[in-house]
């Protein structure tokens, strides 16, 4: 590492903006909840992935056209990756935003780096332990009961609205586009890596939102769908990826990592200032639960942390 990266005064910044990096990320949770009759869910994606992907090809495309031939051999991995984090990971998520509420969308997906690290351990092939195991139960068992409502002893007649099952599917994408990318190494770079995904979930997203386009329910795309768009992809999309890279750099990766499972705590805030949505002890108790397991999970990368701050 770099010795400028290791100054008391870069570390202060690192330190503090990493804190903002769950607040950028609830921007997108926000306008999952108010996008629903202003622009629809495959039309936001695109132009917020086409908006991000467009600033992160500027700054990356002498990467890109140096590694063109590379892109291009590789092109339907892209598409793959796209696919997941882009447009599962994008449309679906303001598909959810239509009947769920953001604390929902929240905790659910704070359950994402258990599933990334049991996929690991089944394609990957990496070793998992007893407390991982724990973890990944009490993860599971979270998001359950934040989708029930709570409401186990009545199982059979619990009303799932159809948001909590869209936010689970994107939970599910987001491992696999994870794992995807540790199955698939690549030479370009973290920027450069995103822009040519970007470029993929463009192609994908492209058709569904020409299609919703052509429906007579769709909203006409006027300025506030278009602040949307580029709201997502300033803040949770560009902003919040390049803090989170530099940070990185001058913290080590495990230490940055923890703080996105603050997004549940970030998006209660959030959603009771500007959404007015109001919590439930089944929020509470799911959140506690999904966090717990988390952190069991994640405990081996802890120590890793500490030597990546060592070491830097």
């Amino acid at each position: 590492m770099p010795s400028e990266l290791g100054t008391v005064r870069m570390r202060r910044w690192a330190v503090a903006l990493i804190w903002l990096i769950p607040l950028l990320w609830t921007v997108n949770i926000v306008v999952a909840r108010q996008a629903p009759g202003v622009v629809s869910a495959h039309v936001l994606a695109l132009g917020r992935w086409g908006i991000a992907g467009a600033i992160l090809a500027a700054f990356s495309y002498r990467e890109l056209w140096a590694q063109r031939a590379y892109v291009w051999q590789h092109r339907w991995r892209y598409v793959a990756l796209g696919g997941c984090g882009m447009w599962i990971c994008g449309a679906w998520v303001y598909l959810a935003g239509e009947s769920t509420v953001g604390m929902n969308i929240s905790l659910i997906y704070a359950s994402s780096p258990v599933l990334i690290a049991l996929g690991s351990v089944i394609w990957l092939g990496e070793r998992f332990s007893k407390r991982q195991i724990l973890g990944v139960i009490l993860a599971m068992t979270g998001v359950v009961h934040v989708v029930v409502k709570g409401e186990w002893v009545h199982l059979s007649n619990v009303h799932l609205v159809p948001g909590d099952l869209w936010i689970v599917a994107t939970s599910v994408s987001w491992a696999a586009y994870a794992l995807l990318q540790k199955r698939w190494p690549s030479p370009l770079g973290s920027t450069a890596q995103l822009a040519a995904a970007c470029i993929g979930g463009v192609a994908v997203l492209l058709p569904f939102a020409v299609w919703e386009l052509y429906q007579a329910s769709t909203p006409e795309v006027g300025t506030h769908a278009l602040w949307m768009m580029v709201a997502t992809a300033l803040f949770p999309g560009v902003g919040a990826y390049w803090i989170y890279g530099w940070t990185q750099k001058i913290l080590g990766a495990s230490r940055v990592a923890m703080t996105l499972y603050l997004g549940p705590l970030y998006t209660a805030a959030v959603g009771w200032l500007v959404l007015d949505e109001p919590l439930g002890l089944h929020h509470l108790a799911g959140g506690v639960l999904i966090l717990s397991g988390v952190a069991l999970v994640m405990a081996v990368q802890g120590v890793l942390s500490r030597q990546d701050v060592s070491e830097g």
